[in-house]
């Protein structure tokens, strides 16, 4: 699978902690060698579009778009955000 993100989504990663960066940049490069890999919880979470969740840490989340073979990264932030997220979508 193909990784791509929107300049929003970098807006929003380089808004988090260091510490928070690098917790999302070792999920990414786990998630890159298998989407799979336990404790990513790389999940379908959108139920009119294809939108996935990865999980970033216990706290932080990760909203993509799955288009054809790619995924388009869009947003990172919060759980709590992410929650708020959800509802809408």
């Amino acid at each position: 699978m193909k990784s791509v993100t929107t300049s929003s989504f970098w807006k929003l990663y380089y808004s988090l902690p260091e510490d928070v960066q690098r917790r999302a940049d070792t999920a990414y490069d786990l998630w890159r060698i298998n989407p799979r890999t336990h404790g990513l919880y790389f999940k379908r979470v959108g139920k009119e579009q294809p939108i996935y969740s990865v999980r970033i840490g216990r706290s932080y989340r990760a909203l993509g778009i799955l288009e054809g073979d790619s995924i388009l990264w869009f947003w990172i932030g919060s759980h709590d955000e992410y929650v708020r997220l959800l509802r809408h979508l």
